[in-house]
Formats: structure tokens, sequence, C-alpha cells
């Protein structure tokens, strides 16, 4: 994969972007039903008439409701197909946390691809052969870490998976690899760090060096990637990506928010409204490499900004603060206040006392309120939570109603966690 590193290289990144595109409008256009028909309707015609990036701006978004309208038009897989199903070798399907699952197809070449992506998250976090990488992950039909699996191969290490073991076990072949790596989602390094305290595994102790999630906000969130740090002894890296997009962001060892992998995505940020350039918006990504099924400008719905000064790593990426930030749609409105569930994740994570939390908003007798409830380590619980009241209240705005519940409550997950629930609807 190509690297663009310095600032005067961003004419020949933007001239390489472009000459891919319209390299993969060619079979694109020709035989892709879902691209030929939404593209020649906005009237593109051939690969060529796009020359410049004021062209590919001038193409229409690509919307996952749209996606999965074709999907249910055209079962299984809809119509965004370049090839003939034969010519494909992996199904996937996104982790349905947003509506009906999506179903996405790749080629050999694509899940090539894909797993080169991952290796760049890889290289960005200073791994390499001598590594042994634990998969904390069901390696289900979502497509996870499936390609970050593929990719340790490429870097030359050791792939562990975790497979359908319990978190116990999990823990303990950790221990008997002498695993250097710990892959899997923020929420559930955390779970794991709450088990090993219960079984007595000293896993700050452990032979874990770094820790790379994805999946969810939250490793990017300073109070959260602090107690992932603190509890595995290890540095922790952020990373995003989409089943219907490819993994398209990483960390930099200087850790100072996330780099979008231009190399092999075109990117926008947009106002989710007006969809003009923005600094605060709407992720907005085109990938270069996913020929058999593509998406183009596609309206991520991921909430981001743009960092306003150059990393100390040098790279010339984009890069965006705190990674993603939340969803565009994730935003709820309390009090005539947009208060994003990452916001609320910063305040609580704060407090190293909480092993667990979920939020409920409810309305009650025409006024918005939130109850924060959490499960709290030791005797202090009520006093933990009064602190927790006070820290939201400076920090969101409103009063907010904490109340500590009893050990072992709330729900814990492995995957996305589902912790915000809106009864007003």
């Amino acid at each position: 994969m190509s690297s663009f590193n310095a600032e005067q290289d961003r004419e020949e990144l933007v001239e390489s972007q472009v000459r891919r595109l319209g390299d993969m409008l060619v079979p694109v256009l020709r035989d892709n039903a879902f691209y030929r028909r939404k593209l020649t309707d906005a009237g593109l015609s051939l690969p060529g008439d796009v020359r410049t990036l004021d062209d590919y701006r001038r193409l229409p978004f690509t919307t996952k409701a749209e996606l999965s309208a074709d999907q249910d038009a055209h079962p299984p897989y809809g119509t965004n197909l370049t090839y003939p199903l034969r010519d494909y070798i992996r199904v996937h399907q996104t982790s349905g946390t947003t509506g009906r699952p999506l179903r996405w197809l790749d080629t050999r070449q694509s899940w090539d691809w894909f797993a080169g992506c991952w290796r760049r998250v890889f290289d960005g976090a200073g791994l390499a052969s001598g590594d042994r990488l634990f998969f904390a992950f069901s390696f289900g039909p979502f497509i996870g870490f499936w390609t970050a699996h593929e990719a340790a191969r490429l870097i030359g290490a050791m792939a562990i998976t975790g497979g359908s073991m319990s978190s116990t076990q999990r823990l303990h072949a950790i221990e008997e690899h002498r695993a250097t790596v710990l892959v899997c989602t923020p929420t559930y390094a955390l779970h794991l760090a709450e088990v090993a305290e219960t079984e007595g595994i000293d896993i700050a102790g452990s032979s874990i060096r770094a820790t790379i999630h994805a999946g969810e906000p939250g490793a990017g969130l300073p109070a959260t990637r602090r107690r992932i740090e603190e509890a595995w002894g290890a540095r922790c890296y952020d990373h995003a990506g989409a089943t219907e997009v490819g993994a398209w962001g990483f960390e930099c060892r200087a850790r100072n928010g996330m780099h979008v992998n231009e190399a092999e995505f075109i990117c926008e940020v947009i106002d989710p409204d007006s969809g003009e350039p923005a600094d605060d918006g709407e992720l907005v990504l085109t990938n270069l490499g996913r020929v058999g099924m593509p998406v183009i400008r596609y309206r991520t719905g991921d909430r981001v900004s743009r960092a306003k000064r150059a990393c100390p790593c040098g790279s010339g990426f984009l890069r965006l603060e705190n990674g993603v930030i939340g969803r565009i749609d994730g935003g709820i409105i309390i009090r005539g206040i947009v208060i994003y569930p990452s916001a609320v994740e910063n305040v609580v994570r704060s407090f190293p006392e909480i092993t667990e939390f979920a939020v409920d908003v409810y309305r009650r007798r025409s006024l918005d309120e939130m109850e924060i409830r959490v499960e709290v380590r030791g005797e202090s619980s009520d006093s933990v939570a009064g602190d927790v009241a006070r820290e939201a209240r400076r920090n969101l705005g409103f009063r907010v109603g904490v109340r500590a519940v009893g050990p072992n409550t709330l729900p814990r997950f492995e995957l996305k966690a589902r912790r915000f629930t809106d009864h007003r609807h």
C-alpha cells in the first residue's frame, strides 16, 4: 500500500485517488446495476468524466437506507454487485444495531484490500512479526475483526482466536499464549478487566503491551482510554471502520486523534443538513479497492471533527479529533440540549469505582429527565452516585439523576454496547 506522509505529497495523493476512482468506475458503470443506474441518472456517462475532486463532489451521495432498500427489493444481496456471484468468496453482514443487517460480499481482491487496510492499523500501533494477537471476538456473521485476523498474517504476527470461549477462558488463553496484543471492542476490554479482578488474574502485569479497539466509540475518549490502559498496563489504540466501507481509520503512535487512510479512501466531512463541506459534521467516504461491492460518496452517519493542527507523526492524512464522536442520529435532545452518548460515557468512566452503567431518558410531567444507573465497587455507592450527578450537571448543563444499583445487575457486551434507552418514543 502506498504511503503519503509529507504535506507536499498532497497533490500526488489526490491524483492517485482520482485515477483509482476512474479505474474503478470502468467496471462499475458497465456491470454494477445499482451504481450504473444511480450514476447515469446523475449525468455521469463515462469514467473519464471524473477528472478532479470537484467533479467527484458532483456525484450523488449513497445512503445506508438506499442499500437496505436495494437488498429488500433484490434479496439476498441486492444489485450492488460488479461481478458474477461466483467471483465472491466472503459473505458478512452489519451488526444490525441501527436497523436490519446489510449483507456484504467480497471478492478475493477486495478481501486482500480490506486486510491491507487493517495492516495500516497494525503498522500505526507499531505491531511487528514477533507479536501475538489475541482476538476476543465471536467470529460470527458480523464482519467485526475477521479482516484484522487476516491482516495479522500480513505482518507475520501470530493470530490467536477467542472464538466461542467464555471471558474467563479468554483471559487464561491470553496468559497461556503470552499474547502481546488484545483486539476487541473497548467495552469488552473493560469487561475482561472486571472478570480478571474477580478471578484474581493480574492482567496489568501480563504480556499484553497494546490493545486495539473498534466497533464503537470509546477508545478515543480520554476517560475510557485511561481506564483501559490502567487495567491492562498497555497502550490503547483506537480504530474505525464499517462492514460496507472497510477499515478506514487508524491511530499512529502519537495517538493524537484518528487518521483517515486516504491512500485507500476519498474522505469528506459535510454538514449533515446541507451536504456542504464542514469542519464538524458527518463523515463521507468512497473506498477505492472494493470494486466488487463498492460504496461511492457514502454517508457513514459518523459524527467527526477535523483536527486543526498537523499530527506530530508527520502524516499528511486527514486527522479527526477523538476519532468517531458518535452517530449523527445518536444525539439525544434533552431540554433543548443535544447530548451524545460519548459525552455521558466520558463523565462516567472518569470514576474508577464504576464498573458498568446504563442511561435512560424519560418524559415526566412534560419535562425531559435523564437517569444514569451505575454499578459501584465498594461500600460508598451512594457517595459515588452523588459525585457522578454533580460532574454530569457540570459537563452536560442540566440536572441528571444518578442511581446506584446492585453488582452484576446491568448487561455486559462483547460487541457493540447498548447502554442508552430513550423511553420517550
